[in-house]
Parts: structure tokens; sequence; C-alpha cells
């Protein structure tokens, strides 16, 4: 069954396309909703493991008060660590790039702030980095010990 086209809606549609008026894009106007991002970089190359936790635990902390959105975690790939002298450590724990998001992950306090924490692209350090994405401090309630 073939249904015609009214002569209403044909002249609307010519209406439509003669006019010049711009329509609004709708991806542009939720880009408006993206809050702005506040970006800090913290660099733990030749920090030992509790430098390193004590260290991310306080900058974390500062940043979340600084309504920072984003926090850039370079910690190195772990090719000069000394793991291999000592055959007692973690041969994957005893790295930065996995022992710090594990003790941001086991951190109860900290987990309160953050949204996510994802791998970094390259141009941010790649497989030697990572994403800390903080929540909007205003918006989280009584974040306490």
């Amino acid at each position: 069954m073939i249904k015609k086209i009214s002569d209403k809606d044909k002249k609307d549609w010519e209406k439509f396309l003669k006019n010049e008026e711009k329509i609004p894009n709708k991806d542009l106007i939720s880009l408006k909703k993206i809050r702005h991002e506040k970006i800090k970089k913290i660099d733990l190359h030749g920090y030992s493991l509790q430098e390193a936790n004590k260290s991310v635990e306080s900058f974390i902390q500062k940043c979340f008060d600084n309504s920072v959105t984003k926090i850039i975690v370079i910690t190195g790939k772990g090719l000069r660590s000394k793991n291999k002298e000592n055959p007692y450590l973690s041969k994957d724990l005893s790295i930065l790039k996995y022992s710090v998001p594990e003790f941001i992950e086991n951190n109860s306090l900290l987990n309160k702030m953050i949204i996510e924490i994802t791998d970094a692209k390259i141009e941010d350090g790649g497989s030697g980095a990572f994403y800390i994405y903080l929540k909007n401090k205003f918006k989280s309630k009584n974040i306490k010990e």
C-alpha cells in the first residue's frame, strides 16, 4: 500500500528546504554539558612503593579539594625496576604501574573521590601512565575518613 504525500506536507517540506535558518547541532549542545576539565599531573619515577603510595594519596586528596577533574599519574613502565635482583619480590606488584592503581582501588577514602581509573593515551605516557577521573567535590556528600 503506497500512501501519497499530502499537498500540505509537500509545501512544508519545500519550505523547510528553502529555509536558510540553521538547525542547532545536538552533538554540540551536549558538549556544553560536559564539565570543564582541570588536569594535574604527578610523576612517580624514582619513587619507592611506599613513597609513591603516600604521594598519590595526598595528591588525589589535594586535587579533589581543588576541583581537579583528571589526574595523569606517570609511573613508568618498570623496565628499570630492581625486582629482577630480588627473587622474593613479585614481578608485577613491585612495579609502580601495577602497585599504585591497586593501592588506590583498596583505599576506601580515595575510592569515594574517584569516578574511574583508565589507561593513558600514548601522548600522556601510554602503558607507563594512567588517568584518574575525580568526582565533583560539591556533588559528593561528606567524604570523611
